[in-house]
C-alpha cells in the first residue's frame, strides 16, 4: 500500500513538473499576443491616422512576425535527435557491464566496444563518454540532458523558454528564432518610436492607445537588448563550430584537448548548422549537407572523414 502512495506521489510530481515546465512558454506566447493587439489594434488601427502608413505598417509587421512565430514553433515542437542505436549496449554487453564490479575491466570492455564505432572524443581522464542512465556510448559532441532524459546529438543546452533541448536538429531553427526575434523586437521599436515622442509631448490625446503604445517601446527595446546579445553569442559560437557545452568545457580528442578540435573554417561552419543550400537559410524548414563529405579536424590533423550519407546519418544526420 505504500509503495503504491509513493509511486502515485512520484507520478504527480513528474506531472506537475511536466506542467511547470511550460510555464515560461505561456508566458512568452502572452507576451507575444498582447504585442500582437497592442502593434495591429492599438498602434495602426487607432493611433495611426495616415492609411497607407497604416498599409505598410502591417504589411512589414506581420511577414515579420509570421517567420518569427513559425521559428518559435519549430524550436519548441522539433523533437531532440537522439543516438544511432548501434551505439546503445547490447542486451548481453549491456549484462556483461552491470555485473561487472571492477571498474577497470568495465572500462576495457567500452573501449573494446568503442573500437567498432567512429567515436573520436573522451572525457577528462581520457576515457570512453559512456552514458549510464541511457546504457549507450555517446557519439562526438553527444551529452546527455537531465531535464529531457535522453542523450542528444551536438547538444548545445536545454532552453527552458522553448521547453526543449536545443541541438542537432533544431539548432538551426533556434537561431534563426533569435534572429527573428531581435528583427521583430527592433522593428516595433522604430516604428512606435514616432508616436511614443509624441505622446509623450502631449501631441496626441491620452486615451488608452497611449498605456500601449508607451509599454510597447519599451518592452521591445528591453527585450531587443538582451536577446541582441544571446544571438550575438550563438553567432559567434557558430562560426567556429562550438556548442555552448563545449566553449564552457573544451572537448578532449584521443590525442588530448583541443578547444578547436571542430572548427572547419567560418563558411563551413556554417554550413554544418544551416547546410550549404543559401536559399534556406532564412527559412525554417530542414536542410540537409549534400556535400560529399564533411572532415573533422584537430587542429591541422586530420581525425576523420565522415562519407556522405552512408556513415553521417547513422550518428549526425535525422
Amino acid at each position: 500500500m505504500r509503495r503504491g502512495w509513493k509511486m502515485a506521489l512520484s507520478g504527480g510530481l513528474r506531472c506537475c513538473r511536466r506542467v511547470l515546465s511550460w510555464m515560461p512558454v505561456l508566458v512568452i506566447v502572452l507576451v507575444v499576443l498582447w504585442s500582437y493587439y497592442a502593434y495591429v489594434f492599438e498602434l495602426c488601427l487607432v493611433t495611426v491616422l495616415s492609411p497607407g502608413e497604416k498599409v505598410i505598417y502591417l504589411i512589414f509587421y506581420h511577414a515579420i512576425f509570421v517567420f518569427f512565430t513559425w521559428t518559435y514553433w519549430k524550436s519548441i515542437f522539433t523533437l531532440p535527435q537522439q543516438p544511432n542505436q548501434k551505439f546503445h549496449l547490447s542486451y548481453s554487453d549491456k549484462e556483461r557491464y552491470e555485473n561487472e564490479e571492477r571498474p577497470e575491466v568495465q572500462k576495457q570492455m567500452l573501449i573494446d566496444m568503442a573500437k567498432k564505432l567512429p567515436v573520436y572524443t573522451r572525457t577528462g581522464s581520457g576515457a570512453i563518454r559512456f552514458c549510464d542512465r541511457c546504457h549507450l556510448i555517446k557519439p562526438d559532441r553527444c551529452h546527455h540532458c537531465s531535464v529531457c532524459a535522453m542523450c542528444v546529438l551536438k547538444m548545445d543546452h536545454h532552453c527552458p523558454w522553448v521547453n526543449n533541448c536545443i541541438g542537432f536538429s533544431n539548432y538551426k531553427f533556434f537561431l534563426q528564432f533569435l534572429a527573428y526575434s531581435v528583427l521583430y523586437c527592433l522593428y516595433i521599436a522604430t516604428t512606435v518610436f514616432n508616436y511614443f515622442i509624441k505622446y509623450w509631448r502631449g501631441e496626441l490625446p491620452s486615451v488608452r492607445s497611449k498605456f500601449h503604445v508607451l509599454f510597447l517601446l519599451f518592452v521591445a527595446c528591453m527585450f531587443f537588448v538582451s536577446l541582441v546579445i544571446l544571438f550575438g553569442y550563438h553567432c559567434w559560437l557558430v562560426s567556429r563550430n562550438k556548442t555552448t557545452l563545449e566553449a564552457f568545457c573544451t572537448p578532449v580528442f584521443t590525442s588530448g584537448p583541443e578547444k578547436n578540435g571542430f572548427n572547419l573554417g567560418f563558411i563551413k561552419n556554417i554550413q554544418q548548422v544551416f547546410g550549404d543550400n543559401k536559399k534556406f537559410w532564412l527559412i525554417p524548414v530542414g536542410s540537409r549537407l549534400s556535400r560529399s563529405f564533411i572532415i573533422y579536424c584537430c587542429g591541422n590533423r586530420n581525425l576523420a572523414v565522415y562519407t556522405f550519407p552512408a556513415s553521417l546519418r547513422t550518428f549526425h544526420l535525422p
